[in-house]
């Protein structure tokens, strides 16, 4: 039988996982085609460099540490590390212990990023969270818009056989407040019409919205625009996007009370995946604010109708704005953290997409 001889960093260079070989003193000795693609750094720029440098995560070094001392393997899940270039990532990560004769006193880093996987996950939940509540909220508006039609009706009747304007004034206050019941409830419904297509620019409609906000803002809160002007105009209904993005703003400048940042910034995201299908190309605005934060016990329910973080808010507009990118077959997601909230719409370019 013929003998074959097979480099190891070969083998390595052919696995999808991103690896990373460590010296004892956790300097990196070797990296796979796949760890110099995420983590930004061809394998004869990283190597001799300490693995701090290439990653920035105080959990994954004591780890390492570990795995060093007690020569016992170690793993992290669903772990957030900071990549070189300043990219946050989430990642599952395994360390090994290698007893190779020329690898000896060395630990294998095995990385897989999985926060790709973990959005795809939110996102599922939130559109089947959004749609069990839109479900319910039409059962329920149902129920009120009736009796609420009826008692409007009989208030008018009575008006009309009344001739003292005092108490007129009772049968105008039942009026006025099942109108104001019935417009609470179309709110929560949202729009019924389907979006009205157009070639739509959205640079256009985001320098539409930065004008009108600014106009009522102090000076003290600044726009910064970071856009990309090769993306091209889609098939869309602006006055809708129009909608979305002005609600957005306007909880920005809200959060930042009287002072702060809120960036514009467009991108292109290729082979992206949105409601379970996966497109070739998708337009991604990100709405950004240095303000304190989305409360933690908030943040899943940001998109639910008559949930809000603002006193004197409704809790509509963020639901509102989500059904009307769904529309345009696209998303909105939110992160959040003290002095940092970015919400991030997405929606496909085009129609063409893959299977997924």
């Amino acid at each position: 039988m013929n003998k074959v001889n097979v480099n190891k960093s070969d083998l390595l260079d052919t696995l999808t996982g991103s690896i990373v070989v460590l010296d004892a003193g956790l300097h990196v000795v070797y990296m796979n085609q796949a760890a110099e693609m995420l983590f930004g750094q061809s394998q004869q720029r990283a190597v001799g460099i300490p693995v701090a440098l290439l990653l920035r995560s105080h959990e994954v070094l004591e780890h390492l540490g570990l795995a060093l001392s007690l020569s016992d393997p170690q793993s992290l899940r669903e772990c957030v590390i900071e990549v070189a270039h300043g990219e946050q990532i989430t990642i599952d990560c395994v360390i090994s212990p290698l007893a190779l004769s020329d690898w000896q006193n060395h630990l294998l880093l095995e990385v897989h990023r999985v926060d790709r996987k973990l959005r795809i996950v939110r996102e599922e939940q939130v559109i089947h969270q959004q749609q069990a509540v839109h479900e319910l909220v039409r059962g329920i508006a149902h129920e009120i818009k009736n009796p609420l039609g009826g008692l409007r009706g009989a208030a008018q009747l009575l008006e009309s056989e009344l001739d003292d304007p005092e108490l007129k004034e009772y049968t105008q206050i039942i009026i006025s407040e099942a109108d104001r019941l019935k417009h609470l409830v179309d709110g929560m419904l949202g729009p019924s019409r389907l979006p009205l297509t157009e070639s739509v620019n959205i640079h256009e409609v985001l320098e539409h919205v930065r004008h009108l906000v600014s106009a009522e803002v102090p000076a003290s809160v600044r726009f910064v625009r970071d856009y990309d002007p090769s993306l091209p105009e889609f098939q869309g209904d602006r006055n809708q996007l129009v909608q979305v993005v002005l609600n957005i703003v306007n909880n920005a400048t809200r959060a930042l009370d009287g002072a702060g940042l809120i960036e514009l910034r467009t991108r292109v995201l290729r082979q992206c995946t949105i409601q379970q299908i996966r497109y070739r190309h998708v337009l991604k605005v990100e709405i950004c604010d240095n303000g304190p934060g989305v409360p933690e016990h908030l943040q899943d329910k940001l998109f639910l109708p008559m949930v809000s973080g603002h006193p004197e808010g409704s809790g509509l507009g963020l639901a509102i704005a989500q059904r009307l990118v769904r529309r345009h077959h696209g998303l909105i997601h939110c992160e959040s953290v003290a002095g940092r909230t970015c919400f991030s719409i997405l929606i496909p370019l085009e129609d063409d997409h893959v299977a997924h």
